[in-house]
C-alpha cells in the first residue's frame, strides 16, 4: 500500500485475546479477503490497531477461553457477497418490530427496550454509556491514533461497539481539531441504529449526521447480525455539511467457529467480505500522474499468525 495510507481498525464488544494476536489477527483476515476476492496475493499494508478491552478486562482473554480465534476461510476463490445473502434473514423479520419500538422510544426517549439490551447483550456498550471516565479513555485511545496519523490517508474501520467510539471521537474531532480528516469510515456490524445510542449522540453533538471531517461512510450489515438489527443506517443519519452520505452495503459473514458454528456479527467475518475488500483494494490503489495508469498497491511477503491453516 502507498506510504502515506494507513488502515487503523478499532474492535467492538466484549474481552479479546492480547493486543498483539488480536492486531495479527484482523490484519490477517483483511489479507485473506484480499487475496481470495481481489486477487492481490501476500498483500502488505500498513495496519494500526486500537486495543481498548484492557480499559474494562483485569487481562486478555486465555488462549483456552477464546471459542472464536482467527481461521482462513475454507475452500478457495472469492468469497460470497451480498447478493448471496438469503433472500429473508432475521433483519427481514426482527427490523420491521425494533422500528415500531425505535419510533417510540426516539419520540419519548424513554429507551427500557434499549436498556434491557444494552446491559445485558452489550454489557460494555452499557458502561461506555454509563461510565464517563470509561468512555473518555476509550476515546482518547482513537483519537491520538488519528491524530498520529493525520498526514497520512486514513480507512478507519470499526467493528460493533468499535463503530460508537469511533463516531463520538470524529464528531469530537470536527470540532476541537477540524483539519484532521479521515478519507473513508467502514463501519461493520453497527449498533448505530439503536435508539440508544442515537439518543445519546443528539445529546452530545446535536443532530444525528455523517461527521465532516469523513470523506466517504460505508455501513456494511449481514442480515443475520442481531447487533446491527437495523441493517442500513442513511435513513437515520443526515449527510454531512458537504454532502457525504452513508452508503449501506449488505454482505454475507460467513465466520464460523472451530465447532463449526456461525457468528455472523465476527469481525474476520466482515473483513474478508467481497465488499470489503473492494473498498480496501480501491484505497490502496496509486494513481500514477506521470504515467496515467493505476499502479498496483506494493507487495510484500506476508503470512498468517503461526500455525494456522485453511480448515474445512
Amino acid at each position: 500500500m502507498e506510504p502515506g495510507r494507513v488502515v487503523i481498525g478499532i474492535h467492538g464488544l466484549a474481552n479479546k485475546p492480547p493486543a498483539d494476536e488480536k492486531t495479527r489477527w484482523w490484519k490477517a483476515a483483511i489479507a485473506e479477503g484480499l487475496a481470495r476476492n481481489e486477487g492481490l496475493v501476500d498483500p502488505d499494508f500498513l495496519f494500526e490497531f486500537v486495543y481498548w478491552a484492557d480499559l474494562r478486562y483485569d487481562a486478555p482473554l486465555p488462549e483456552d477461553d477464546n471459542r472464536e480465534p482467527y481461521r482462513p476461510y475454507a475452500g478457495a476463490g472469492p468469497l460470497p457477497g451480498g447478493e448471496d445473502a438469503p433472500s429473508v434473514t432475521a433483519k427481514d423479520v426482527l427490523a420491521p418490530v425494533y422500528a415500531g419500538i425505535d419510533l417510540i422510544e426516539e419520540a419519548t426517549g424513554v429507551t427500557l427496550v434499549d436498556d434491557v439490551i444494552l446491559e445485558h447483550r452489550f454489557d460494555d456498550l452499557w458502561h461506555y454509556h454509563s461510565e464517563a471516565g470509561f468512555a473518555r479513555d476509550v476515546r482518547a485511545r482513537l483519537i491520538e491514533r488519528l491524530r498520529a496519523y493525520r498526514d497520512r490517508r486514513i480507512l478507519l474501520v470499526a467493528h460493533s461497539m468499535g463503530s460508537v467510539i469511533a463516531y463520538d471521537a470524529l464528531r469530537l474531532l470536527e470540532r476541537e481539531d477540524p483539519s484532521l480528516k479521515v478519507e473513508h469510515l467502514v463501519t461493520a456490524g453497527s449498533p448505530l441504529g439503536l435508539a440508544k445510542v442515537k439518543l445519546k449522540f443528539e445529546a452530545e453533538h446535536g443532530a444525528i449526521r455523517v461527521p465532516n471531517n469523513v470523506s466517504a461512510w460505508t455501513n456494511l450489515a449481514d442480515g443475520e447480525d442481531v447487533v446491527a438489527i437495523m441493517g442500513a443506517l442513511d435513513a437515520d443519519y443526515g449527510s454531512s455539511d458537504t454532502g457525504v452520505s452513508i452508503v449501506d452495503r449488505r454482505v454475507v459473514n460467513g465466520y464460523l467457529r472451530p465447532n463449526g458454528e456461525a457468528n455472523h456479527h465476527k469481525s474476520y467475518g466482515y473483513l474478508r467480505t467481497p465488499e470489503f475488500s473492494r473498498l480496501a483494494r480501491a484505497f490502496a490503489a496509486v494513481r500514477d500522474e506521470e504515467r496515467s495508469e493505476c499502479v498496483q498497491p506494493r507487495l510484500l511477503a506476508f503470512a498468517p499468525p503461526e500455525g494456522l491453516a485453511a480448515t474445512a
